[in-house]
Order: structure tokens, then sequence, then C-alpha cells
């Protein structure tokens, strides 16, 4: 079977498409979608399946109603928002760097929103909309940071990880020290907000984080082709006519607000930028990051984790942080031993 095909519109627009990466999205939309119906018919009111269908197709009952939109809904939309948007930063954050550490959770930027929102809960007591404008402010400081630190001549890739190492390093310092100033109330409501939590979120969470997606996810998307160019050299992107440092300051812009959005909605979620990319890539066996494989990639991760934090422990009050820290820390094990094993580290 041909791995793709073209499609053409009547105006003479051909657009390559690979059947393999296609039907893997096709696979990795339903599996996060049914995963998201038994997500929000678990819990103390347990809903079946159909209920659940039959209640967002309106014709639940009053109750149902009401659990179903006002309670659960939204935590779910939140999870496949934040999971879509992590999963495709850390694609574009690998393609970028060339490198399959080089996601937000490793190169400072998930800190960055962290240490912004720390701020605002210890320094200023703020509300949960201030947290998240300083989780934006300080996950966008610290891209335009790392940037301009990796800067010479242009913006290497491995000069773009180990900057961002120090960086989270040196953030990573600053929360622990903003945690030791903060009073009992205080910390700990920083403490589970850094675990990374769907626990409470409503549909104030879901339009900012929405609006963000549909104006960012588009912009890297018309990245990729530019992207695939420079994964063969900066070279060879050049003499293709791809203006390449203006193509990696776009792609780090919107995947540093794209982080910054995810992180100000859910706190910061582990693993999924970092995980999501590279299981992608196994799966659709492509050459370079899909941006949008990756994307439904986090997705159906993040919802994954909760549904399995929720059904696995009976009180229902595991972060989806801790569940997505087991499952990246497995999965990153694994990886290290098959890279062993065959002979590549």
């Amino acid at each position: 079977m041909a791995r793709g095909g073209a499609l053409r519109t009547r105006g003479g627009l051909s657009v390559r498409v690979d059947r393999r990466a296609a039907l893997v999205g096709v696979l990795l939309l339903l599996a996060a979608l049914a995963v998201s119906v038994a997500l929000i018919g678990t819990g103390d009111y347990a809903i079946g399946p159909v209920d659940v269908v039959r209640t967002l197709a309106g014709h639940g009952t009053a109750g149902q109603e009401f659990v179903i939109r006002e309670l659960r809904l939204p935590r779910v939309v939140v999870a496949l928002l934040v999971g879509a948007a992590l999963g495709m930063a850390g694609a574009a954050f690998q393609t970028v760097s060339r490198n399959p550490l080089g996601s937000p959770d490793v190169i400072g930027f998930g800190q960055g929103s962290a240490a912004g929102a720390l701020v605002v809960v210890v320094l200023l007591h703020g509300s949960s909309y201030e947290v998240s404008a300083g989780a934006v402010g300080g996950g966008l400081l610290t891209g335009v940071a790392v940037y301009l630190l990796a800067w010479k001549r242009g913006v290497h890739g491995y000069r773009l990880v180990l900057v961002g190492i120090g960086a989270s390093a040196m953030l990573s310092a600053v929360n622990s020290y903003l945690l030791v100033k903060a009073d009992f109330v205080d910390a700990a409501r920083a403490v589970v907000w850094l675990t990374g939590s769907l626990d409470g979120r409503d549909w104030d969470q879901v339009w900012p984080l929405l609006g963000a997606c549909a104006l960012l996810m588009p912009v890297l998307l018309a990245q990729s082709r530019a992207l695939r160019m420079t994964e063969m050299g900066d070279d060879a992107a050049h003499a293709l006519g791809v203006r390449v440092e203006r193509v990696r300051l776009t792609t780090v812009l919107a995947a540093v607000l794209l982080t910054a959005s995810a992180t100000a909605a859910a706190g910061p979620v582990a693993f999924i930028a970092l995980t999501a990319p590279q299981l992608a890539r196994r799966l659709t066996r492509s050459p370079g990051v899909g941006l949008l494989p990756s994307a439904l990639m986090g997705a159906f991760l993040t919802v994954g984790a909760d549904w399995a934090a929720q059904r696995a422990f009976a009180s229902g009050q595991v972060p989806v942080g801790v569940a997505t820290g087991v499952l990246g820390g497995g999965y990153l094990l694994w990886l290290l031993v098959s890279e062993r094993k065959a002979g590549r580290m």
C-alpha cells in the first residue's frame, strides 16, 4: 500500500496526504473521544456511556444534564485541549532543536510558567485569573530569554537545549525558594497547582484555552512544511527558499504561548510534551515529527491518564500530573533500555 496520496482542488492546489499518518490520526481521535465519554461517566454519580452520549445529544435527565454539562464536561474539554496543546508544542520544539529532549518540560518553558504563577500566588496573593496571566507571562519571558541567550548567528538546536536546561535548573530553584517563603495556605495552593491538576475546572478555563489553541495551532501547522525542510539542515533549507530563522522564531513563539496557555489552565502537566511526539512518530513511522498526530496523541494521553487516576484510586483526588509523570517516566525508562539494546547509546 502506498504511504501517501495527493488531493487536488479545483484551483489546481495539490496537497500530499500520508495515509498511515491520517489513519493513525483518526484512530487517536476516536480513542480520545471514547476515553472522554468514559471519563465523563466516572465519579461518585456513575453514568453509563450510552447515557453520557444521550445527554450530550440533549436527551438526558435534568440531573444528568447538570452533572455532565456543568461539572464534568468542562474538565474533559480542558484535558483534551491541554493535551493537544502540549503535544503540538512538544513536537514543534523537538523539530526546531532536532533533539528528542527538546520539549517544554526539559528546556525550561514549563518552569517559567510555573515561576510566573508562583509569583502571583505567593507574593501577590492573586486570584485564579491573575495566576493564569502570571503563568502566561512567565512562560513568554522565559521563552524570549532562552531564545536570546541561545542566539549566536542563529539558534542551533543543541545550544537551545543546553541553555534551556540551565534555565530550567535556575527556575526550579526560584520555585523552591518561593514555596519556602509562602505561608501554609498559599504553599498548599501552589503545590496542588504545580502538580498539574484538572480538579475544579469549569468553562472559565475552557474558553481562553480554546481561543489560544484556535489562534496558535494554525500558526504552527502553517510552518510544518518549512520545519520539515529545516530538518535537512540550515544550508539545504536556505537553498530551498526557507527563511530558517524566521521560521524558528515564529515556531518557538507560538509553541511557548501554547505551552504557557496550557500550563495556565491546568498547571505543568508532566511528560505529555516530551512523550506524545515520540509515540506519535513511532505509530506513524514518519521521518519527521508530525504536529497534528502529536496533538491528538497528547489529547489521548491526558484524558487517558486522568481516567486511569480516577479509576485507580477510590477518592479520585490524584492530580493528572502524577499519573502522566508515572506514565512518562516509565516510557522514558523503556526508551533508554531499547536504545541501549539497539546500540545507539
